[in-house]
Parts: C-alpha cells; sequence; structure tokens
C-alpha cells in the first residue's frame, strides 16, 4: 500500500477523533481475538464489554456507534455471539426501535407548539425561582409523555433563538439582522458585555434545570426513555401499571428535585441563581412581541393541529390503544396531513435526531448478546441474589446507579433486566421479586445517571448542541452543576427503594 494511501486511511479512520482514541480502539480490535484465543471467551467477553463502556464514555470524542460497532462486529467475527442471536435481541426489543423511530420524529413536528409554550413561560415569569421551577416542571410533565432528547431539543432551540436574538443587539445590530456570528464576541459592545455574561450564565442554570426535568419526568413513565419501555415489555406492564409501580419512587424523587430546584436559585449555590438583566429582558419581550404579531392564521392552525395531536398521544399512551411506536406514526400522518408538509426531504428531517441513536441501540443488543451467551453477568447477578431478599433492591438500584453515571443507562438497563429475567424463567426468583428487581433497575438506570453527561442521552445531546459553546456549558461545569441533584436523586430514590420495596 503506498504511503500516500495509508496516510489518507489513517486520517479518514474514526475522522477527527483525537489520534491517542484511534490508536486505542486499533489496539482493542487487535488485541481481541489473541485474548479470546489465549485466555478464553469469558475473559474476551469481559475485555470487549469493558471496551464497549469506554466508547460510550468517550462519547464527546466520537459517536460510540463507529467504534462500538467495529467492536461488535469483530465479537461477531471471533465467536463470541452469532447473528441469530443478535437477531433475537432485535426482535425481542422491537417496541424500543418503533419508538425511537417514530415518536421521536412524531415530536419533531410537535417543535412549534412546544416552542411557543416555552417562550411565553421564558417572557411572561419575572421570578427566577419561579421561572426555574416551571421550566423544571413542564420538561417533566413533557417527558412523562414525550421523548427526553425531544424536550431538550426544544429547550435548547428557545435558548439558542433568544441568545442570537440578544447577541445581535449587544453586537449593535437589530434583532432581525439576517447575518450574525453568534460564537464571536468581536463585535459585542462593551456596555453589553456584563449583561451578555450574566444573561449566559443566566440561561446555563434554565437549561440544566430543564435537563434534569427530563429526568425527573422521564422515570415515571415506560414512555419517559427507552430503557423504561424496554423494561415494561419485558415485565408486561402497560403505561398505567408502569406509572403505578414506579410511583413510590418517581414521585417522592419528583418533589426533592423540585426542592432543590427552588433551593438552588435561592441559594445561588454551584453555578445557580443568575438572573435576567433588565436590558436583555426588554430585547427579548420586545422580540416575542413581534414574532406574535407576524403569526399567520394558517400557522395558528397549525398550532391547534400539534394541540389536538398531543391530547391523541396522551389518551393513546394513557390507554395503550397501540404500540408506543405505532401511536408515534399516528402523530406524524395526523400533524404532516393536516399542517401541509408534504414534501419527502421536509419529513426526512424529522428522522434525523433518532435514528443515529436507533443504531446504536441495535450494537447495544449485540454486546448485550455476547454477555449473554458468554453468562458474563451470571455470577454478579448470582452474587445479588444470594443476599437476603430485602437487601436485592437497594443493590441494584446502587449496581445500575453507579454503571449508569460512567456509561449509557440503555445499556445498563438492558443488560441488568435481560439478566434478571432468566432468573425468573430459571425458578430462581418469584414474579413479585421480579417485579420489585425491576422497578429497582429502572429507578437505578435514570436517576444518578444524571452526574454525568454521559449517563443520560438528554445531558449529552446538550453537551454536544450549538448552545453549549456559546453560553460556556462545559463538561466539567455540567458535572458541577448537576452534583446537588445527583446526591439529592440518587438519595432519596435509594431511601424510596428500601422502604417501598
Amino acid at each position: 500500500m503506498p504511503a500516500t494511501v495509508f496516510g489518507g486511511f489513517t486520517h479518514n479512520f474514526l475522522g477527527n477523533a483525537p489520534v491517542w482514541y484511534k490508536q486505542t480502539i486499533l489496539l482493542f480490535l487487535i488485541a481481541n481475538p489473541f485474548v479470546v484465543w489465549l485466555l478464553g471467551p469469558t475473559v474476551g467477553g469481559w475485555l470487549l464489554v469493558a471496551e464497549f463502556i469506554f466508547t460510550l464514555a468517550m462519547a464527546l470524542k466520537c459517536y460510540p456507534l463507529l467504534p462500538g460497532g467495529l467492536l461488535a462486529v469483530e465479537a461477531l467475527l471471533i465467536g463470541l455471539a452469532t447473528p441469530e442471536a443478535v437477531y433475537q435481541e432485535v426482535q425481542l426489543n422491537l417496541p424500543v426501535i418503533l419508538l425511537l423511530m417514530f415518536m421521536v420524529a412524531g415530536i419533531y413536528f410537535m417543535k412549534e407548539l412546544l416552542l411557543v409554550t416555552f417562550t411565553q413561560i421564558l417572557v411572561g415569569v419575572r421570578s427566577k425561582s419561579a421561572l426555574s421551577l416551571l421550566f423544571c416542571i413542564a420538561a417533566a410533565m413533557l417527558s412523562a409523555f414525550l421523548d427526553a432528547l425531544t424536550v431538550t431539543a426544544v429547550i435548547i432551540s428557545v435558548a439558542i433563538g433568544f441568545y442570537s436574538v440578544y447577541h445581535k443587539v449587544a453586537s449593535g445590530k437589530g434583532y432581525a439582522h439576517p447575518d450574525h456570528n453568534a460564537q464571536s464576541d468581536e463585535h459585542v459592545i462593551e456596555l453589553h458585555r456584563e449583561d451578555l455574561e450574566n444573561f449566559r450564565a443566566f440561561l446555563r442554570s434554565l437549561l440544566m434545570h430543564g435537563a434534569i426535568g427530563t429526568a425527573l419526568g422521564g422515570v415515571a413513565t415506560m414512555v419517559g426513555e427507552p430503557q423504561n419501555l424496554l423494561i415494561a415489555k419485558v415485565v408486561g406492564w402497560d403505561f398505567a401499571e408502569f406509572f403505578h409501580r414506579m410511583a413510590p419512587i418517581s414521585l417522592p424523587v419528583l418533589a426533592a428535585g423540585l426542592v432543590t430546584c427552588w433551593s438552588l436559585e435561592k441559594l445561588r449555590w454551584f453555578g445557580y441563581g443568575a438572573r435576567l438583566p433588565k436590558p436583555v429582558r426588554r430585547v427579548l419581550e420586545e422580540f416575542a412581541e413581534n414574532e406574535r404579531a407576524k403569526r399567520t392564521k394558517s400557522d395558528q392552525a397549525a398550532l391547534w393541529v400539534q394541540a389536538a395531536a398531543a391530547l391523541i398521544l396522551v389518551v393513546g399512551l394513557a390507554f395503550h390503544l397501540a404500540e408506543v411506536g405505532l401511536i408515534g406514526l399516528l402523530v406524524i400522518i395526523l400533524i404532516t396531513s393536516f399542517t401541509g408538509v408534504t414534501d419527502e426531504h421536509q419529513i426526512g428531517k424529522a428522522f434525523q435526531e433518532s435514528l443515529p441513536f436507533t443504531s446504536l441501540l441495535v450494537v447495544f443488543f449485540a454486546v448485550v448478546a455476547v454477555i449473554h451467551q458468554q453468562h458474563l453477568f451470571a455470577p454478579i447477578i448470582n452474587f445479588v441474589l444470594a443476599q437476603p431478599e430485602a437487601r436485592q433492591p437497594g443493590m441494584f438500584f446502587i449496581a445500575n446507579g453507579v454503571l449508569s453515571m460512567i456509561s449509557d443507562n440503555v445499556f445498563v438497563a438492558t443488560v441488568y433486566i435481560s439478566e434478571i429475567k432468566q432468573a425468573l424463567d430459571a425458578g430462581t426468583i418469584s414474579q413479585t421479586h421480579f417485579e420489585d428487581l425491576a422497578v429497582a433497575i429502572n429507578t437505578g438506570t435514570n436517576l444518578p445517571s444524571v452526574a454525568t453527561p454521559n449517563g443520560q442521552a438528554a445531558f449529552l445531546f446538550l453537551l454536544t448542541s450549538a448552545i453549549a459553546p456559546l453560553v460556556r456549558l462545559s463538561y466539567g461545569r455540567m458535572v458541577i452543576m448537576a452534583f446537588p441533584y445527583t446526591i439529592v436523586m440518587g438519595g432519596v430514590g435509594f431511601a424510596a427503594v428500601v422502604n417501598f420495596l
């Protein structure tokens, strides 16, 4: 191979990922066959799981679908799992795949309604503590029925819109100026610089309260997070039963989370408490009024259609009229049909947010197939199940919570719920105890995972979004701002699991 071609190959491999990261993935791929050959498939399987978790933890360096997918393909080639086993996992979890494909895309067509809702909250409420609480509550309520990623996307869209509006004014331009680089402060007038920094701190806190809200609401229902639906399908719960089972843990955690939100704003700890500067408020109010005046009858009719579709969505989920993904497809059909969205490319944009993660989920299932075929988690599960029955839910909560902080909570939940289902099928545990453990796994993967952007897809989405660099929201700052919520939500969740299960 000519040197120039080889140089191009090394440059193209995993694109703009750091060189050390590329070298690490190549080392994994080279070492795995030798480990399996020399030390056996059990050691090789554990190494593969550790490598895959590494790709999840390093998601900011490279989207995990690429390196994780290479590891999954290699696992099949060296015999750690079979394609049939992967296909069986996909078949078992088809409702989750349908959820991601159609529900997220369906909510995409409701963005205008959600944007109007959050905009009215942001402009209409003057108390920062009350505004933060409303953002958190709204995100929680929406995430209980919609997808947390989509709710986060709406909050991000609102923040980007308002930031861009004020940044234009601060740079000496009108908010309607068409060409403007919001990423540079080069043209910001000195008089506005302090207000701009305070506005950034204000938006950072709202974004974090909103992201936390998606976790508070997402844990409560079977559609709040992808792993919730997966757990519900394995256990056999419908929407109402799932909510009822989670309520003893989810409701106390929700109350504690809202109290934490209010307290952080009042105490101004951990980067919270920044107020909206008065000059910024005047600009945003003028902008919101201008947007309201520009709204045509067609735009207003589209909002009513989206509201009707939202009502149909809630009723369909509450009474489990069809699989969740199919209800999402219904929402797509209704909204596009009655709002004039008829172009294929317009519709295709709705799937851009969901399909990469759907593909990654299938890779999850390939790794889960390795875990099952090599019985990797059997010793851990057996150890926990050997403990007194009353202690087991708390131990599962902690184990899932810690692993979800560094890995992806969908992957963690997939592994653990599958393992305890096997224990149920083998007669090791009763149906009642199996359901208690399922509650512990669901809450364990949803609540402590807010500690880092790695654990929650919505947090990772926020960190990698266009708004994060604009408001100076870094990985470290997110961890610091999430810390009080992690302690409260994890602590209250653990106490509730121990006392109510």
